[in-house]
C-alpha cells in the first residue's frame, strides 16, 4: 500500500463521516431538541 492509497482511504473516510454528521443532524428525531437549543439564547430569565 502506498501513501496515495492512504490519501484515498482517508478522504474517503473523511466524507463518509461527514455524510453521516449531515444525516444526523438533519433527522426528525433531533429536530425538536435542536430548534429547543436554537431558541435557549432568546429565553428571558
Amino acid at each position: 500500500m502506498d501513501i496515495n492509497t492512504l490519501r484515498i482511504l482517508t478522504t474517503l473516510a473523511s466524507f463518509a463521516i461527514f455524510i453521516g454528521i449531515v444525516v444526523w443532524a438533519y433527522s426528525g428525531r433531533n429536530r425538536e431538541r435542536f430548534e429547543e437549543a436554537a431558541q435557549l439564547p432568546f429565553e428571558q430569565d
